[in-house]
């Protein structure tokens, strides 16, 4: 059997936790984290992480924030950011320097990550 590309989706709500989970799960190992501090714990515990898709705004520290404390330590994975907001300056900034690969509006189109993430990680 072949194994699934291992991909993580940091986000503060359980609901969208869930529902990425269940839209990814056929074709993905998906692991979850309920916020930035989480994220980091899991890329520590989960050996292989390829690609991580997280939220812009949750308490304590944003996407941004993760994702930059993250990148120093895992500098091979793939980042990709989610929001329900509109593109802020700091969004960006991160795509312009290559923080993150892709920004991804809420609700999420299924199609467009899969594409995304199979043309990034599945190479």
């Amino acid at each position: 059997m072949i194994k699934k590309p291992t991909i993580l989706y940091v986000d503060d709500e359980p609901i969208n936790l869930m529902l990425f989970k269940i839209n990814f799960k056929k074709n993905y190992e998906v692991i979850t984290a309920k916020d930035g501090y989480s994220g980091l714990e899991q890329l520590e515990k989960v050996a292989g992480i390829q690609a991580v898709l997280s939220d812009m705004k949750m308490p304590g520290m944003n996407g941004i924030e993760f994702i930059t404390k993250a990148k120093e330590k895992y500098a091979d994975t793939k980042f990709f950011m989610l929001s329900g907001f509109e593109t802020t300056p700091e969004i960006e900034r991160a795509l312009k320097t290559g923080l993150i690969l892709k920004y991804f509006r809420k609700p999420f189109d299924k199609t467009e990550i899969t594409r995304v993430l199979e043309e990034t990680i599945c190479l």
